[in-house]
């Protein structure tokens, strides 16, 4: 474990909290983007709580974006080490962490639909993979293995290197997201809202998986929580 100052285990605020620099993580002293990273303020109640948005006041302390890393700094007590005897983190943070990851990758692919960066529907997904246009390919959890392995062979076909591939979220859920019915498959374009939604998707990912996740990997494929399948 990397040693390194206490004052160093939490910003100083926001616009610290906003540079772009790597930040310790209070359970293993490593240095890591901030991308990998949740950051947790102390609320006024005096509980810990996740910005999942960097836009809370106060002094932040910084985790590795993994249920493991959370459990540890709860465990050993690390919050009140970094806020210096304030911050409460309750048994529940760990739940509350991993819905907000998920709402926040969900939200994401809703602004990414309101400009136009998004499509559905098996054929007019197949037509832009053609194309050689799509940066993300969005498949339901619960899809079906027909469907998935037809359109990521296209993929493989012409550009599986540039193109993420993603299966976190259920068909149900991609429906809500997107104000539409039967979503099963769906693709982003090249566009910084696309890019915001795959930042958070990769940060959900390694909280459900705890393990780093880039660009053109194939995320979210082995689900471990099968539902049933959409066709």
């Amino acid at each position: 474990m990397q040693a390194h100052p206490v004052e160093d285990e939490t910003d100083r605020g926001l616009a610290e909290a906003n540079e772009d620099r790597a930040r310790f993580c209070i359970a293993s002293g490593e240095a890591k983007p901030t991308g990998e990273m949740i950051r947790y303020v102390v609320a006024p109640d005096g509980s810990v709580v996740p910005d999942i948005a960097r836009k809370l006041p106060g002094r932040g302390a910084w985790l590795t974006a993994s249920r493991e890393a959370l459990l540890i700094a709860i465990e050993r007590k690390l919050f009140a080490r970094a806020f210096r005897g304030k911050g409460a983190a309750g048994a529940e943070l760990p739940a509350l962490v991993e819905r907000l990851l998920q709402r926040a990758a969900l939200d994401a692919i809703s602004m990414a639909n309101k400009a136009g960066q998004v499509i559905t529907g098996f054929e007019r997904v197949k037509g832009a993979l053609n194309k050689g246009t799509v940066e993300i390919l969005v498949h339901a959890s619960d899809a079906g293995a027909g469907g998935i392995q037809k359109l990521d062979g296209m993929l493989a076909a012409v550009n599986e290197e540039k193109t993420a591939i993603i299966r976190l979220f259920t068909g149900e859920q991609l429906d809500l997201a997107l104000g539409r019915p039967n979503v099963i498959h769906a693709a982003l374009f090249g566009h910084p809202a696309s890019r915001v939604f795959l930042a958070h998707s990769l940060r959900y990912q390694r909280w459900r998986e705890e393990e780093p996740a880039g660009k053109g990997t194939n995320i979210g494929r082995d689900n471990k929580r099968p539902a049933e399948k959409r066709h």
